[in-house]
């Protein structure tokens, strides 16, 4: 945690309103981040995403509401110089090599970070052999690369990604996911926006979901998606196997074709676990396939029906 900062959640901010003229672009969001969480903002274009980053950075003013960044105000430098922050649009001096580019945003930040820090963080990102490179040569991908360095490497508490992995390949799309998870891992909090919800399904702990600038719903993954549920096509069961499907939590039965609700707690260990009883006890086991709501079918029902299925 960096020196002089108070505890309590990266981010927390309570009945932020915004409007641009008779344009309501922001009304009455709420929502918090916590230490070590990762939580994404979903959203339409024109939901107001956009607009809720700047406030929680304190870069536009809210007519309304109130916005604490790692335990400050947003408007509060000391707090700000411990946020990385990749915009959606961004651009750096193309005359400058990617090592140049880090080193002016340390010092815009006012930070010390020794040079091999730096160069570390471009290996980091897939960036170290070059360095040396001029920006105005580098491709799209790569100076979505560049930005996320930048983003991290003044050694931040609190992470604001905006679209990451746009302009990546899918190998690009599994480096910035592997980043982010290991920035959970050290106590980082990240607030992620993307288009990518496959993305924001596999790493993010909860999710808000913004819809014409207010909160439609949120919630863990399990909350809005329902538990997991597993479909099995078996044959030949004996008493002991019902007996066994019946303890798991069957739910649905037609014919030879079950479905069973996974424990909410599931750590991945409980399909293999229950697919070896299963043969144990010299059942066919003919499929197992996993069954859940996507989030992006969520996503669609929610802004389709304007339903949401978990308050806040």
């Amino acid at each position: 945690m960096i020196a002089g900062l108070p505890p309590g959640p990266a981010v927390w901010c309570s009945g932020l309103h915004k409007r641009y003229g008779k344009r309501t672009a922001v009304e009455d969001v709420s929502l918090e981040v916590g230490r070590g969480e990762i939580v994404g903002l979903l959203g339409p274009n024109g939901a107001g995403k956009t607009t809720v980053i700047k406030m929680l950075l304190g870069l536009v003013r809210p007519d309304a509401g109130e916005v604490l960044l790692l335990g400050r105000p947003a408007t509060d430098p000391a707090a700000r110089v411990a946020v990385g922050y990749l915009p959606e649009l961004f651009r750096y001096q193309p005359w400058l090599t990617a090592a140049e580019v880090l080193t002016l945003h340390v010092r815009l930040a006012g930070l010390a970070v020794p040079k091999q820090e730096q160069l570390d963080c471009l290996d980091l990102v897939g960036l170290g052999e070059r360095a040396g490179d001029r920006v105005g040569g580098f491709s799209k991908g790569m100076q979505q690369r560049l930005g996320l360095a930048v983003a991290l490497v003044a050694r931040p508490q609190f992470v604001i990604l905006d679209e990451p992995t746009s302009a990546l390949d899918p190998l690009g799309r599994a480096d910035v996911r592997d980043i982010v998870l290991d920035l959970k891992s050290r106590g980082v909090a990240v607030l992620l926006n993307s288009h990518l919800i496959g993305e924001v399904e596999r790493v993010c702990d909860r999710v808000v979901i913004l819809d014409r600038g207010r909160v439609a719903t949120a919630g863990t993954l399990t909350e809005l998606l329902g538990q997991r549920e597993l479909r099995l096509h078996l044959t030949a069961l004996s008493p002991a196997a019902d007996a066994l499907l019946v303890a798991t939590g069957v739910v649905e039965r037609a014919g030879d074709f079950y479905t069973v609700l996974l424990p909410a707690d599931d750590d991945g260990s409980s399909v293999p676990a229950l697919i070896s009883e299963l043969v144990a006890l010299d059942v066919q086991v003919h499929a197992v396939e996993p069954a859940r709501i996507s989030l992006e079918e969520r996503l669609l029902g929610i802004l389709r029906t304007g339903q949401s299925g978990v308050d806040r």
